[in-house]
């Protein structure tokens, strides 16, 4: 790729990190109203699930791949998360210090992937690299906030900023490498679907029950339909 090529991708991966970095300044900036937040976030997750991820995999899964198929790996990816939670949480100590670490590290491994998605798209063709990157770029800022939203679930304010700070660079590290490899096209769809699943069980059965424990009054779950609103106009508009 030459030089002019690679600078616009990257410039997309700094914005991108950029978003990020200001969400999850948000997060930690208005922590006193966490319930909104929390609940916000829960809708957000759940959007990026429904109206991002499992199309995003329906559409490259195609003919190769059903659609029982795609929706068989997002139930991999929420069973596949729920036997994990549940077996770091019955080990202990140990295993509780690892589980509140799982949410922020699924994030974060999602932006990564974000990151290598425009970097492919690139590799494609502009037309598709612009495309692909506003779509990304339009949920980054909820991207960070839910990143530090999960990690005071569990965590002290000092490992949420770590987690954001990580989280931060992923886009931009993953447009790095998307521009330098070649990810074979038939495990994209499966593993956006997996992703589904797994954020399908982050915002249902982790931020949406903590959020109503927090706050049970109708604000909160107004909060969590208009996340889940947003992400529907967003995705929406972003396509």
């Amino acid at each position: 790729m030459m030089a002019p090529d690679f600078l616009l991708p990257l410039g997309f991966g700094i914005a991108a990190s950029a978003a990020m970095l200001l969400g999850g300044w948000l997060a930690l900036r208005f922590g006193e109203r966490m319930t909104l937040v929390l609940g916000l976030a829960a809708g957000v997750v759940l959007g990026v699930a429904f109206f991002d991820l499992i199309p995003e995999a329906l559409t490259l899964g195609g003919e190769a791949q059903s659609a029982r198929a795609m929706l068989g790996y997002v139930a991999v990816g929420f069973a596949g998360y729920l036997i994990l939670y549940r077996a770091l949480g019955s080990a202990g100590r140990g295993g509780a210090a690892w589980r509140m670490h799982l949410g922020p590290a699924s994030l974060t491994l999602h932006s990564f992937l974000d990151g290598m998605g425009i970097g492919l798209a690139f590799q494609v063709s502009p037309e598709i690299g612009w495309a692909v990157a506003l779509a990304v770029l339009t949920h980054d800022i909820a991207d960070g906030i839910n990143t530090v939203t999960l990690s005071l679930l569990t965590a002290r304010r000092a490992t949420a900023t770590r987690w954001l700070v990580v989280n931060g660079f992923a886009p931009l590290a993953g447009v790095v490498l998307g521009m330098v490899v070649q990810v074979p096209s038939a495990l994209l769809a499966p593993l956006l679907a997996v992703f589904a699943g797994v954020f399908l069980f982050v915002g249902a059965c982790e931020l949406l029950p903590r959020s109503h424990a927090a706050d049970s009054r109708l604000r909160v779950t107004l909060a969590s339909v208009g996340g889940i609103a947003l992400m529907a106009l967003v995705t929406t508009y972003a396509r």
